[in-house]
């Protein structure tokens, strides 16, 4: 069980970086043949990415819904989340042909989606009360609110 910090805690990231917010939905629920595969892509790539921080992947929180799910991750860099996209020997290029292979642009059967942030250095803030590290706390640091961190405002300023 993830260790629960109590009171308030910020995370700080130095520089800038990248939010990636990446999912599916299931469309048709009773092809399951199609999408099962689409929502066991994701686990393959995810522990890569944490067996090799040298990529730039900084964490990652996965989020499920009745018909499918999204996946916040945090990267160091725009150009290494490209070059992980398209390494030939990682995990994603595999994982992006047998998606075209099965389902392409016109099988609907499975949607897929993408939306990448790139957050300048300073131009974030985050609060935690009562909660484990997660999201950019699991990506940054984990500092008490306290003192400059204590409000929205203040976080936000350099």
């Amino acid at each position: 069980m993830a260790t629960l910090y109590p009171g308030r805690y910020t995370s700080l990231i130095e520089g800038p970086f990248v939010v990636f917010l990446i999912g599916f939905r299931i469309n048709r629920l009773y092809a399951i043949h199609k999408w099962l595969p689409t929502a066991r892509a994701m686990r393959p790539m995810l522990q890569e990415l944490y067996a090799n921080p040298a990529l730039g992947f900084l964490g990652s929180e996965t989020s499920l819904a009745p018909r499918g799910a999204t996946v916040i991750q945090y990267w160091s860099t725009f150009d290494q989340l490209l070059a992980y996209a398209h390494a030939r020997d990682a995990n994603h290029l595999p994982a992006w042909k047998a998606f075209n292979q099965s389902v392409g642009n016109a099988d609907g059967t499975v949607g897929i989606w993408h939306e990448t942030y790139q957050i300048a250095a300073g131009q974030s803030e985050c609060i935690y009360a009562n909660m484990p590290r997660y999201g950019l706390a699991r990506a940054g640091s984990h500092e008490p609110a306290t003192g400059h961190l204590r409000d929205a405002a203040t976080r936000m300023r350099p």
